[in-house]
């Protein structure tokens, strides 16, 4: 008995203990001695002995033992113990009950663990049945065998219908599908010992609601096990993502309709980081224009593809941009795209942040390359009028020192003319005189170089093929430089084009010499002519009417020019020789004979390739005229001549002239004179030799008043200008001759009689 785990123990019938084991005493925490004696009421609570009295007194009176009677005992130090107790009676020979046996079991622990389940499983239960997600639990066959009450606000089905239901009525097909799927690996894994015991698999399903819609659920799968580690449920954790799902699905229509917008824009769109200076993204916009595919952007900065000049603005606009600084709005920059074709962008950003702070730029790239064309070609055609405004200037400098030189010249000439007419020819001073005679024409050569670009001074203008003047020009100049090589592409049957022979063949004399110079070694000039028809676009880059034209090209294979010397090459006064080596007049002569041809000249050169000169003149319809060659002598009359002009030395040497040849000349200084005589004379007079630039009454005036008086009058009209300007438009108006200043006495015979005859 003192040998035995459990207590054992004996009372009378008054419940005073009259024997107790050593494990017994052990329990209650008392003495053999201390127990031995005391009365059970000592170390129970009233509650617990009012508990025991009906169950003892059923004992006594039945003789019924007591099993398995939890009593709950105060130990001696105070702490409370459960214990697990069967009672029997004792009696005596006589067979009468005098008292109490019985054997008892410390069960405290194991009350307080069942205790502690209780609440557990209590709470738990709570949690599960009270919890918004559904929980349930499967058999390891997939048959449900828990549902929590959530079913009901889940998916409309109550507890008792949702544990009927097997898996297909739960999962749409797809859903049901990928539920297999997840679990057949997850048995694979099982059954190879490589599956993690605490691994839990979620997965997004779709399941079916009682009324027939469906529901997205997040479910979270995971085994549960027993002492053995096989699986024998699957816990189930499912959780209403509807419209998590709703949001996501609006966030990804929302985000395609972005990235369509996005890679659709009309403009470019980028994002750059700062800190690494390349794109984080980029529309397919920004990939055409910069020539590289999506793929290779992010790998790429802008200032991969940026001109020198763009870098320098970009560096110190992402430097303010960094710090915070203020920015000018909108800058422009030229890029170069993979395939070398440049493109002008305009660009407007935002800052974009993260939590460490600036991140980047948010960029819309405009491609403004048509507009800044526009803005050059009207820069250019800015510059043109600029220059043509002062080459109108300068040209109205040299057009006025020209007349009034040419008067000089013209006094000189005609004296000089008169005095070799009465010399005999034998006497010495002709030789003197004829000196006299060619520095006057080299004279007014000069002036003619200045009327080259005075307006685009013309003289005798007529159609002619311009063939024919550079095959004569060419072989002029080709037999003086044989160091030279011409190569001559003709267009057959070219149009006319109506010109001044004259300065046509200046204007390829003076370009050959320019490309001679050019090849101090010698080289080749390349000629060639074609028929062109420019249209509205062309017409306008090159600053003539849209029409037919003739173009001539004239190519050296010199040392060429660089941009800095090509950008003033026609400029008047220009020249790249030593000074005392040129003038700079002649290709600005060049350019104003052109111009005044209602043409075009512009020249492409790099340096080290060589100059090209192409020329455009407006064609012609009318038939060529070929050039008469001057006989040198002087042509007589007996007709009546008013002669006016306004320079009196002039006046008197061409009247002297006019009446050397037997001519009966009437000679006045002004318009108001000439009118005045004429209408007096009118009937007498045959022939008006007419000044154009007069004091008072000028000579378009003059001449319209003339013709009012008598509109088949004759007038030849002369001046120190060039037929161009008034000049030509007195002509326009009915005048039917010309002849320019300063002129020799066999020029005025010829021209005179042609007027009268």
């Amino acid at each position: 008995m003192e040998s035995i785990q459990e207590g054992y123990f004996e009372l009378d019938l008054d419940g005073n203990y009259t024997f107790a084991n050593e494990a017994n005493c052990r329990y209650l925490g008392y003495a053999k001695e201390e127990l031995i004696g005391m009365n059970y009421r000592q170390h129970t609570d009233e509650e617990t002995a009012k508990k025991l009295y009906e169950p003892y007194y059923e004992l006594y009176r039945t003789g019924k033992p007591i099993e398995l009677l939890d009593l709950e005992s105060i130990r001696k130090d105070g702490t409370k113990a459960i214990y697990e107790t069967s009672v029997s009676l004792i009696k005596d020979n006589k067979g009468n009950p005098i008292g109490f046996r019985g054997v008892s079991r410390d069960i405290t622990a194991r009350k307080r663990a069942e205790e502690a389940l209780r609440v557990s499983e209590k709470k738990y239960r709570l949690i599960t049945e009270n919890t918004a997600d559904l929980i349930s639990t499967l058999d390891m066959n997939l048959h449900v065998t828990y549902v929590s009450p959530a079913s009901m606000r889940l998916r409309g089905f109550t507890v008792e219908e949702a544990m009927e239901q097997p898996l297909e009525q739960v999962l749409t097909p797809e859903s049901m599908r990928l539920a297999l799927t997840v679990f057949e690996k997850e048995m694979e894994l099982e059954a190879s010992g490589t599956a993690d015991p605490d691994r839990m698999r979620i997965l997004e399903l779709e399941e079916y609601k009682k009324d027939g819609s469906t529901v997205w659920v997040e479910v979270s799968m995971s085994f549960l096990r027993d002492n053995d580690p096989k699986p024998v449920e699957i816990l189930i954790v499912t959780r209403d993502i509807t419209d998590r799902k709703r949001v996501e699905e609006a966030l990804r229509k929302s985000e395609a309709n972005y990235r369509q917008l996005f890679d659709n824009s009309p403009t470019g769109i980028y994002q750059i980081d700062f800190r690494t200076g390349k794109f984080l993204k980029a529309n397919d916009l920004i990939c055409e224009y910069l020539g590289c595919s999506q793929e290779e952007i992010t790998s790429l900065s802008p200032y991969d593809f940026i001109t020198k000049e763009s870098q320098e603005l970009l560096l110190e606009r992402l430097s303010k941009m960094a710090i915070g600084d203020k920015i000018p709005e909108d800058p422009e920059y030229e890029v170069i795209d993979k395939n070398g074709k440049h493109r002008w962008l305009k660009l407007n950003s935002k800052n974009i942040y993260d939590s460490e702070g600036l991140l980047g730029a948010d960029v819309v790239a405009h491609d403004i390359t048509d507009r800044k064309r526009v803005e050059e070609e009207k820069r250019r055609l800015e510059e043109r009028l600029q220059r043509a405004h002062k080459m109108e200037a300068i040209g109205t400098l040299a057009g006025g020192i020209a007349h009034d030189f040419n008067n000089l010249l013209m006094a000189i000439q005609g004296y000089t003319s008169l005095t070799l007419l009465t010399l005999d020819l034998d006497d010495p001073n002709r030789e003197r005189l004829k000196i006299i005679q060619e520095q006057v024409q080299s004279g007014a050569e000069l002036t003619r170089q200045l009327l080259g670009f005075a307006r685009g001074g013309r003289y005798e203008v007529k159609p002619a093929d311009i063939n024919d003047v550079i095959q004569k020009t060419s072989s002029m100049f080709g037999r003086t430089k044989k160091e030279i090589t011409i190569h001559m592409k003709y267009e057959k049957n070219l149009s006319p084009v109506e010109v001044d022979l004259g300065q046509m063949e200046q204007v390829f004399m003076n370009l050959y010499v320019n490309a001679w110079q050019a090849m101090p070694g010698g080289g080749e000039i390349y000629l060639q002519t074609e028929n062109v028809f420019l249209n509205n676009k062309q017409a306008l880059s090159y600053s003539v009417k849209p029409g037919k034209y003739v173009k001539i090209t004239v190519t050296d294979t010199g040392t060429g020019i660089d941009e800095k010397t090509r950008e003033r090459i026609f400029d008047p006064f220009f020249t790249t020789k030593a000074m005392g080596r040129g003038a700079g007049l002649g290709l600005a002569t060049v350019y104003g004979i052109i111009k005044g041809h209602k043409g075009m000249i512009n020249v492409y050169s790099e340096p080290g390739h060589g100059t090209t000169f192409t020329i455009y003149l407006p064609a012609s319809e009318k038939k060529v005229v070929k050039k008469e060659t001057a006989t040198g002598t002087i042509d007589r009359g007996t007709e009546t001549i008013l002669l006016v002009d306004d320079e009196k030395i002039v006046l008197e040497a061409n009247r002297e002239m006019l009446e050397s040849m037997g001519y009966r000349v009437y000679a006045v200084g002004s318009g108001q004179e000439a009118i005045a005589l004429f209408m007096g004379k009118r009937n007498e007079i045959d022939l008006v030799i007419l000044d154009m630039i007069m004091p008072g009454i000028s000579g378009g005036e003059t001449f319209d008043r003339l013709r009012e008086i008598n509109p088949e009058i004759k007038v030849l009209l002369s001046s120190g200008y060039s037929l161009n300007g008034e000049a030509q438009t007195i002509m326009d108006r009915g005048c039917k001759g010309f002849i320019q200043k300063p002129f020799q006495i066999e020029k005025l015979s010829q021209k005179v009689r042609e007027m009268l005859d």
